[in-house]
């Protein structure tokens, strides 16, 4: 999770508007600070951060882009269920972010950096979201030497397989059974170690 220190330096320590934060589930000494340009639609965008006034500890992260009608967010991993089940009875779409625009949730750190750069600078950038993978050793060295029999990078070639795999998912040509039966065949040859 991005550090409150990366947080202000993306929004240049520019800050414009900052609350209690109104809901329980990152505790008593949650805080809500945002940071808004100052423009409503084309070139306008708005960064928010939640974070512990104790701790110092972040919990969530967002950046609005209302250029592209676009809202990206990162939640700490440890409060995702907390926010959830608040949202729930809260009766509120934890996933909308304004109007008709959902919130595409981040899990990389230098994701939401790059997207974050990118807004504010009114640069186009990648929508793709970088996903964190932790493979074992064996299966990261077969990946490494299939990318490159491919002549591709080891992120192209991972992104070829998670699309095909995605793809053949929503054909129907994989379901959970066939997942499970990968999983039951393929990992006893790739042991993960705890």
């Amino acid at each position: 999770m991005i550090t409150l220190k990366e947080w202000m330096e993306l929004t240049d320590y520019k800050i414009t508007e900052g609350s209690d934060y109104g809901w329980n589930c990152y505790g008593p000494y949650s805080h809500q600070l945002d940071s808004w340009n100052g423009v409503h639609g084309k070139g306008g965008y708005s960064f928010s951060i939640v974070f512990s006034t104790k701790s110092q500890k972040v919990y969530e992260v967002s950046v609005c882009d209302y250029t592209n009608d676009r809202a990206y967010r990162m939640i700490n991993p440890k409060f995702v269920e907390k926010h959830r089940k608040e949202s729930t009875r809260h009766l509120v779409n934890l996933n909308e972010a304004w109007d008709d625009v959902e919130y595409v949730d981040l899990e990389v750190d230098d994701d939401f950096i790059q997207k974050c750069l990118a807004i504010k600078a009114g640069e186009d950038y990648s929508t793709d979201v970088s996903v964190p993978l932790n493979l074992p050793d064996d299966l990261l060295m077969f990946a490494f030497k299939s990318a490159h029999a491919e002549n591709m990078t080891f992120n192209d070639w991972m992104n070829k397989m998670l699309k095909s795999f995605i793809d053949k998912v929503e054909k129907g040509e994989y379901n959970k059974e066939d997942v499970q039966k990968w999983k039951d065949e393929t990992l006893p040859k790739f042991p993960i170690e705890d």
